[in-house]
């Protein structure tokens, strides 16, 4: 009971906490997750009656309690994109989420294969989790709420980006679990890799976000327009569709994540400066803030009992290569041909912000399938995210205001 009322009080303190965060760290020009994590290690440095947060023993837990974070964080992304979705308009993200991701997973693999010695199975799984950028942890680099009015390449990119591949990492997750627990010949897993996780799964989640979202639209939007009466303006329905399609995508074998962001896409695009999508971003963000402050202090704890116990230095090495080297390169890739500066360039391949989404990934498949380096995962996907809260931490929100400056005299 005593650790369990500590608890409630370090979970009340900390969200409302969370009411001030974006205040204070616009002031102190770094992110609120540096000051969640320290906060996390304190506390468990100091007081014995918490929770364990080790997720190497609690699986389960870090996959339900990210999967939440997640599912939630991409509504709210999806609502907050201004721009009407096209594949011209959003050719920079796809190249991302297509060309830049592909090359960061191949690359990921081979040099965790080949440097740290780990087997195909774990290289695979490294570099599916490695790959997809943050939507939760990077809201210094998004673009912000709904009708803001306000055109910016990189935020947008980054933004759809982080929507768009947390969902499309998944088929990477499936095959490093396949080739974990192949029993089957090599041809009959890589035929039902293909058509089951990498199509089947993807159709699915972008068809019914598109049918369920398409439908929230016609109810919360254009029948209260003819009948006043079914008019409702409450925020909550952002989570309650999230958790139903979500629930229904997965059921049907789909990609939840991408139907959760694919009709947030979709209610977003239907009446693009309706007042409402102020109510229903307001609602998710601030749902997120609450779920993403708890689990940040759990990671702060899991820091200090044991999640970087078998880190080598070869490990701090190759994080420090994914962070400053493998993304920015891919992202470079995959931009040769896009008409933006370079500046923003460099922005929008250095910010591939690690977080939440690495976890889930991470827990998922070790809940899924046994690896051979369970523990040394965990040891490089923590260093990894813990590296880049600090580093995109502190240079985000100032990078971001310098570009958004320049932008802005352009346009004088």
């Amino acid at each position: 009971m005593k650790s369990y009322l500590i608890s409630l009080t370090i979970i009340g303190i900390a969200s409302l906490g969370m009411a001030w965060m974006p205040t204070i760290t616009q002031r102190l020009r770094i992110s609120y997750s540096i000051l969640y994590v320290l906060i996390g290690v304190l506390l468990y440095s100091l007081v014995d009656a918490l929770p364990w947060p080790n997720p190497i023993w609690e699986e389960a837990y870090a996959v339900h309690l990210t999967e939440l974070i997640i599912v939630i964080s991409l509504m709210g992304t999806g609502l907050k994109i201004d721009q009407h979705f096209s594949f011209t308009q959003w050719k920079i993200p796809f190249l991302l989420v297509t060309v830049t991701m592909v090359l960061s997973i191949a690359m990921v693999a081979v040099v965790s294969w080949w440097v740290l010695g780990f087997d195909l199975a774990s290289a695979l799984l490294l570099g599916a989790v490695l790959a997809p950028t943050d939507p939760v942890l990077a809201s210094d680099v998004q673009v912000g709420p709904p009708l803001e009015q306000r055109h910016d390449n990189v935020r947008f990119a980054l933004t759809a980006e982080a929507g768009l591949n947390d969902g499309m990492a998944f088929p990477f997750t499936w095959l490093a679990i396949a080739v974990a627990t192949a029993v089957t010949p090599a041809e009959t897993a890589w035929e039902m890799w293909l058509w089951r996780d990498l199509v089947y799964r993807i159709v699915v989640g972008i068809a019914i976000g598109l049918l369920l979202g398409k439908l929230l639209a016609y109810l919360v939007l254009y029948l209260p327009d003819k009948n006043v009466a079914l008019l409702t303006r409450d925020g909550f329905v952002a989570i309650s569709t999230t958790l139903m399609v979500y629930g229904v995508t997965e059921l049907l074998h789909g990609y939840g994540f991408i139907a959760v962001f694919v009709t947030a896409i979709t209610l977003r695009n239907y009446e693009m400066e309706h007042e409402y999508h102020e109510n229903l971003h307001s609602f998710t963000d601030q749902t997120e803030r609450i779920l993403v402050a708890v689990m940040l202090i759990l990671f702060g704890g899991s820091l200090v009992t044991g999640l970087l116990h078998t880190l080598t230095w070869k490990m701090a090495l190759f994080v420090l290569a994914c962070i400053f080297l493998i993304r920015p390169a891919a992202g470079m890739a995959a931009l040769i041909g896009a008409t933006m500066h370079t500046k923003e360039k460099l922005a929008i391949s250095f910010f591939g912000i690690k977080g939440i989404g690495a976890f889930f990934y991470l827990a998922f498949a070790l809940h899924q399938a046994s690896f051979r380096y369970e523990k040394e995962l965990w040891s490089v996907v923590g260093l990894c995210v813990l590296v880049s809260i600090v580093v995109h931490g502190v240079t985000a929100p100032y990078s971001i205001h310098q570009l958004r400056k320049q932008f802005e005299k352009k346009i004088e």
